[in-house]
């Protein structure tokens, strides 16, 4: 039996696919790989994200997603500064011998999580 490989797509679900699309595009600037009617497909890095109103019972619920950057203070003020609801500010959540890891989480407009990570240098003051 073969292993799983890298995941291919996770479900987003959202109320209204036409405002949700606009702001994957807009805010985070994700490219829109394809869309038919009640259905938006973005490229983050190799994964799809397939943004949709939920129609079958047990789809619903937030949906967190966690993208690596470069910088986790400037991305956030970016996304911030676009629209995006803050949900927690960057912080150092994790101090591993050599690396501190960053988080900071803004939320799309149904409500579902964008985590912002990063494994940076010891001693920064801004993740």
């Amino acid at each position: 039996m073969a292993s799983l490989g890298p995941i291919m797509q996770i479900l987003v679900p959202v109320a209204d696919v036409d405002r949700a699309a606009a702001f994957y595009a807009d805010v985070l600037e994700l490219p829109l790989l394809f869309r038919f009617p009640g259905n938006a497909f973005f490229d983050a890095h190799g994964v799809r994200l397939y943004l949709a109103r939920p129609t079958e019972d047990g789809y619903t619920g937030p949906a967190t997603l966690y993208f690596r950057v470069e910088s986790v203070s400037d991305t956030f003020d970016r996304l911030v500064a676009r629209g995006a609801s803050v949900r927690e500010r960057p912080e150092i959540t994790h101090r591993d011998a050599d690396y501190d890891l960053w988080l900071a989480f803004v939320s799309d407009l149904d409500g579902n999580n964008i985590g912002l990570m990063r494994e940076a240098p010891k001693g920064l003051e801004r993740g």
